[in-house]
């Protein structure tokens, strides 16, 4: 059998790196990633860019490998990039989704929304066989006044641009579909270049297809993962706790090696090595008033779901999407703010590792940076429980990446 050539893939506005695990798990090989923020390209530079990682990027020397924005790639290092052309294979890439998003004002002026604008121009530089994008379901709604979707005015321009144009693809994808337990939905835009093999079948008909035996081979079975699954082997319980080891004043969870592990739990712990203590442990310091209002939630509140005004009313929560957990559902979709939900069983916010977990980062997978600002810095920093929330869940990346190396021919044309 011939050895099949490996495939290469940038990532722009990468973020702590989701989106990049997924698809090195699944095979891919890493060239660059541009990420405008330092915190989470720090993140990003602890786990891809260093001898020791799991996953290493081959980075190229002319560009470095810090914190810069798609601007400043396009405007200082253009003659490089073009040099690249014809041999990166995939751009993947999630342009900054705040201005789409139905959580927020969907400002069709919202400057971030030109960002995808910055990833054509690279696209038409670069022209690789095909692109990955993935933004929130708002992407494809019409903003208020406006005729068509955004997703309409990026797939025309995709289909035009280039040598050759693109075929292009999309579909909403639902997380736990792919074993995560949570329901975050994605939209996914697939393109192929026009120039490429046709496949007889559609990449999300494709991915569709092999999601049974994606789950199996990883040893998860085809009902949804609930919280519990995901997360059961982090309870405090009756451990006792230890100092936290990057935040002093904070206590953490002893992690073990426990025996009864789900399959879920097994998998995140995955290549993690005897002795290997995660980070991102660290238990939030409640006020005991708090602590008590937790648990009064807990006891006397539906799991699952959001609290409902009365309930808000009675214990005096402010945060008009507050949910405790049900053990035996999925989570409630994590977001960057800490406080959102609360464990299933211990009066408590999850930790950032809980909220890794949820959306399937590994454990050895390491976070960088503050646990979480306030203010006016959240317009400048961003935090680990932000980098988590505004990640691509990596299973799901690693399913998509799979798929995409099935329906690229073997030799680069």
């Amino acid at each position: 059998m011939a050895i099949r050539e490996r495939k290469t893939f940038i990532d722009l506005f990468a973020g702590c790196g989701g989106l990049s695990l997924g698809l090195m798990q699944a095979g891919w090989d890493g060239v660059f990633a541009i990420e405008k923020s330092v915190d989470a390209f720090e993140t990003f530079r602890h786990n891809f860019c260093q001898k020791k990682s799991k996953l290493r990027f081959a980075w190229p020397s002319w560009l470095p490998c810090e914190a810069m924005s798609t601007e400043d790639l396009l405007s200082s290092y253009a003659s490089q990039l073009r040099q690249f052309k014809g041999r990166i294979d995939l751009i993947a890439g999630g342009p900054p989704c705040q201005g789409f998003s139905s959580a927020g004002l969907r400002n069709p002026d919202d400057p971030r929304n030109e960002l995808t604008q910055e990833y054509i121009d690279i696209v038409k530089i670069l022209q690789p066989r095909y692109l990955l994008l993935e933004n929130v379901r708002g992407f494809q709604m019409k903003f208020p006044g406006k005729e068509i979707p955004y997703s309409e005015i990026v797939k025309k321009t995709l289909e035009s641009c280039s040598d050759f144009g693109y075929r292009v693809y999309s579909s909403m994808l639902s997380a736990s579909d792919f074993g995560i337990p949570q329901p975050r939905s994605r939209f996914i835009m697939i393109a192929i270049r026009d120039d490429q093999p046709k496949s007889e079948r559609n990449p999300f008909d494709a991915l569709k297809d092999s999601l049974p035996y994606f789950r199996e081979i990883r040893g998860l079975n085809e009902d949804e993962t609930g919280v519990r699954e995901a997360i059961s082997d982090l309870e405090i319980r009756a451990r006792k706790l230890k100092p936290s080891v990057d935040s002093s004043g904070f206590k953490q969870i002893n992690y073990d090696g426990r025996r009864h592990l789900t399959d879920y739990q097994k998998l995140m712990r995955r290549n993690v090595k005897r002795n290997f203590e995660p980070n991102s442990l660290r238990l939030a310091n409640h006020r005991e008033g708090t602590r008590i209002r937790f648990q009064g939630i807990l006891e006397e509140c539906p799991r699952g779901v959001h609290l409902s005004k009365e309930d808000r009313e009675k214990f005096g929560m402010k945060k008009q999407s507050f949910t405790p957990l049900h053990p035996s559902k999925l989570a409630r979709t994590v977001t960057t703010l800490p406080d959102d939900m609360i464990h299933y069983k211990e009066p408590r916010i999850l930790t950032v590792r809980e909220n890794a977990r949820l959306q399937s980062f590994p454990d050895w997978f390491n976070f960088q940076g503050k646990y979480t600002t306030g203010g006016q810095r959240r317009k400048h920093e961003c935090p680990r429980y932000t980098q988590v929330g505004n990640a691509v869940p990596p299973l799901m990346a690693e399913a998509i990446g799979e798929v995409l190396l099935h329906l690229l021919p073997d030799d680069r044309t």
